[in-house]
């Protein structure tokens, strides 16, 4: 396979569009689209800046938007969309409202956009971690805070990378070609 590097801020719609263009101009039309672009950083609601809340849903809402909304015109019939969402709109854990608020539309965008693609065999499905041992979940938590977030899940660990990615393969692969408009939440049995 061949692979192409793009840079591009997923907050701007006109990055995104460019991003889209350079991936069709080197490697052709495009296939599967993955939005796992995010930002996390726990705030109790009361204490969350506009910076914060206007960077959180630039990111994690926006971004997913620009990309969906390219990926409608633009993804070729037959492809696939899995977007990123999160175990904690689930949880509703305290410090976590920001986020979870901007998670939560990123599922909802899921269910619609599966919807509004119809008649083109393009499924948008969402997976929605638990606690994964990642730099955007261990960033800023203590090892204490950590282990509880380990133990909370009945496999009593966190998550690994491979266990995530492994579940967007099959949602972005041929053997989830009946999946559609669904959110998969790997997590270990926690939610």
């Amino acid at each position: 396979g061949r692979a192409l590097a793009v840079r591009a801020d997923v907050s701007q719609a006109a990055e995104v569009r460019a991003m889209f263009d350079q991936v069709e101009a080197g490697l052709g039309r495009i296939d599967v689209l993955v939005n796992s672009a995010g930002i996390l950083k726990m705030v109790p609601l009361a204490e969350t800046s506009d910076e914060l809340y206007e960077q959180t849903f630039g990111i994690n809402t926006r971004g997913t938007f620009n990309t969906l909304r390219e990926a409608a015109t633009r993804l070729a019939d037959g492809g696939s969309i899995v977007n990123v969402s999160s175990t904690t709109i689930a949880l509703n854990l305290p410090n976590y409202s920001v986020y979870i608020a901007s998670k939560a539309a990123v599922e909802s965008l899921t269910q619609v956009l599966a919807k509004e693609l119809r008649g083109r065999r393009i499924t948008v499905n969402a997976v929605a971690p638990g606690p994964v041992a990642t730099e955007l979940f261990l960033n800023g938590k203590s090892p204490e805070l950590i282990e509880h977030y380990a133990k909370m899940p009945p496999l009593e660990r966190l998550g690994q990378p491979e266990d995530i990615s492994n579940v967007v393969s099959f949602l972005a692969g041929p053997d989830a070609g009946w999946v559609n408009g669904q959110i998969l939440r790997a997590n270990g049995g926690v939610a």
